[in-house]
């Protein structure tokens, strides 16, 4: 199981590491962390000392072993009573197992998030909703790992594409990595009729967490596939679906994919099926889902990325960070060769380049290019410091 840790983009050139001050950063950062977290001073000295390529990555284990421990400790009621509270929002889950011991690969378990439908109803249909979720692990089977459903923490109709959700999905993700061996690689999300909403709307904006999606008789209302570049997307719908126009716009979407893959061969993976004959309800026929997101591992690290902000946004996605404020429909795309990295943005204030030794050698220069215009070219320092932020 591997961190990844960033390093910021400075825009000065910096001197080689001195290997004797940088292990010495190493040695300051371990006796700081022997301390408890609520007694740690704020880093000294060692934080800001360049670090070699071995001793960043001595650092980043540390970081993370660290990190690790603070949620086996502090998490570990969470998924005993299989509730989260986070931010005043409350997120019950549901919980079952695929595989056996011998069947889960010495990376970790997968996780699978199934998310149900319902929406603008009273508490009991929704709740009436999530129990079959659950309950739908039986026809949904995987090869191996953990199929949760969770319970909407409200009962509206964008119940899974609010505000709320991107954070407590975050944080039941960061939990079964730490405590349940899952493989972060390795985490899916799906959902059927309103669930299926959230699978349309989460997949483009929560993409850099995710292997692959699948959605399952819902409606996409104003999202984009674009943001879809490097998620495996599965899309399935009745042709006799007519609620809310889901087969006329699944329909739209199995287009636009196709075309979106065309014009970008090496991303827009995906599956669209419009299933012949049913309805709302596909007789589980859209089971297929799962054997075909599986086959799928997240690439945490894609050449090419396409970062389109959704209403809710985000200030992070893979390697980028947006700068300023971001606002629903701003687009950054940005590509690596080499040392090479290409931004172009439209609507955005901005995007900094967040990089580690397995993007790019930090030993050589890296070039930075905005809209073909050359804006950076030099080493970049690694800290402990930009690491711990």
């Amino acid at each position: 199981m591997k961190l990844l840790i960033f390093l910021a983009l400075t825009f000065t050139a910096v001197a080689a590491p001195d290997p004797a001050a940088s292990a010495k950063a190493v040695s300051d950062l371990s006796e700081w962390l022997k301390s408890p977290r609520e007694q740690r001073s704020a880093p000294g000295g060692f934080a800001e000392v360049a670090l070699t390529k071995d001793d960043a990555a001595k650092s980043a284990a540390a970081l993370w072993e660290d990190r690790l421990a603070f949620l086996r400790a502090t998490r570990a009621d969470e998924m005993r009573d299989k509730v989260i509270t986070l931010d005043g929002k409350t997120m019950k889950f549901g919980v079952a197992y695929f595989g056996t011991k011998e069947s889960v690969a010495p990376t970790g378990r997968s996780l699978f998030i199934s998310m149900h439908g319902g929406g603008e109803a009273p508490a009991k249909v929704n709740e009436s909703q999530w129990r079959n979720q659950i309950a739908l692990a039986r026809a949904y089977v995987a090869k191996e790992g953990i199929y949760i459903a969770p319970r909407a923490p409200t009962d509206k109709w964008n119940m899974w594409h609010q505000e709320h959700i991107d954070p407590l999905f975050d944080r039941l993700i960061e939990n079964c990595v730490a405590l349940e061996n899952v493989n972060p690689d390795r985490v899916y999300i799906l959902g059927y009729s309103a669930g299926g909403d959230g699978v349309y709307q989460l997949a483009p904006r929560f993409s850099d967490r995710l292997a692959a999606a699948a959605m399952m008789a819902g409606h996409p209302n104003e999202t984009s596939p674009r943001g879809l570049r490097n998620v495996p997307f599965a899309l399935q719908v009745g042709e006799l679906d007519a609620g809310v126009n889901r087969n006329k716009v699944g329909t739209e979407w199995v287009a636009k994919l196709a075309d979106l893959k065309k014009q970008d061969p090496a991303g827009y993976e995906h599956l669209a099926e419009i299933h012949k004959g049913k309805g709302h309800w596909m007789d589980t026929d859209d089971r297929k889902a799962i054997p075909w997101m599986e086959k799928y591992t997240r690439n945490p690290l894609p050449e090419r990325i396409v970062w389109v902000q959704d209403d809710v946004t985000h200030p992070t996605f893979y390697w980028l960070a947006a700068t300023g404020k971001p606002k629903a429909g701003d687009e950054v795309i940005a590509e690596k060769k080499g040392q090479i990295f290409s931004i172009t943005a439209t609507g955005a204030e901005g995007a900094s380049v967040m990089l580690n030794d397995e993007l790019a050698n930090l030993d050589e220069p890296v070039i930075v290019t905005l809209a073909d215009k050359q804006i950076f070219k030099g080493t970049v320092k690694r800290t402990i410091g930009t690491m711990l932020k």
